[in-house]
């Protein structure tokens, strides 16, 4: 898979030492370079890049300006990159893969290219998996229906409802309502949009009874579900917080920040 890739600058040494350093990964082909904001939308309208590294501070259009003038299309992947921390916030709030520092460090670009690469997997899988829908459709309607009768078993392999022995009593829990779970220790803290309750059970044990399409840990203790999120909220560091349904905040810690990729892609 190779990955067409538009650097933007407008200090052409800063051009040159990023093509230099994109040269250590072979599936990634710079196709063109842009000097300027406007250069840079005509060039990712009319070559349709996977990805872009675009400076923020530029003359006229600014970074920021590039991707606001893009979403008319299917936009590529940004990556921004820029000698100014203070704006690494409105970078997240672009939706962009990453941010980078100026001089780019060569082990922070190899993982905001692994990065890439998995997201670029994604959408293509995403994109084959209609496609092959669309031509099932058409030539054995059966075929797609055996495919849809496979996804509802996969779904009746988790649990619907959960049993929880809390206070003295038992709680029946509808798993959809469930919006976020907290580990400590061997006790697991349950939170729907009105209650709470402790389950006597690890997280291990816990996620082999969820539906991993729906929760997924977010932090070493967190749990969330993902249908409740209702905006993502970046912090510092790679850091961001999700908004659940009920208000509540959840932090995303860096090491589960592929995660979010499912709200910005």
């Amino acid at each position: 898979m190779t990955i067409r890739t538009i650097v933007v600058d407008d200090e052409k040494l800063a051009i040159q030492g990023l093509q230099l350093r994109l040269e250590a990964f072979p599936d990634v082909e710079v196709i063109g370079t842009c000097a300027n904001g406007r250069e840079a939308i005509r060039a990712i309208k009319t070559e349709k890049p996977d990805l872009v590294f675009l400076d923020i501070q530029m003359p006229g259009f600014d970074g920021f300006s590039v991707v606001k003038g893009v979403m008319e299309i299917e936009p590529p992947l940004f990556v921004f990159v820029t000698a100014y921390q203070e704006h690494a916030i409105r970078a997240f709030e672009a939706n962009a893969v990453n941010y980078l520092m100026k001089p780019v460090d060569e082990a922070k670009l190899a993982d905001t290219i692994e990065r890439v690469r998995q997201r670029l997997s994604e959408k293509r899988s995403a994109e084959e998996a209609e496609k092959l829908k669309d031509v099932l459709a058409e030539v054995s309607p059966e075929s797609l229906e055996e495919m849809g009768a496979g996804e509802d078993e996969v779904s009746a392999r988790f649990e619907k409802m959960i049993n929880i022995k809390d206070r003295g009593q038992i709680f029946r829990v509808d798993v959809d309502t469930i919006e976020h779970i907290e580990a400590a220790g061997d006790y697991m803290c349950i939170y729907t949009g009105d209650n709470s309750l402790i389950l006597r059970e690890t997280m291990k044990d816990l996620e082999r009874r969820l539906d991993p399409r729906n929760f997924q840990r977010v932090h070493r203790s967190t749990i969330v579900n993902l249908d409740l999120v209702r905006q993502v909220r970046p912090h510092t560091n790679g850091e961001c917080f999700l908004v659940l349904d009920s208000g509540a905040e959840v932090k995303v810690s860096r090491s589960y920040r592929d995660v979010v990729a499912r709200f910005v892609h």
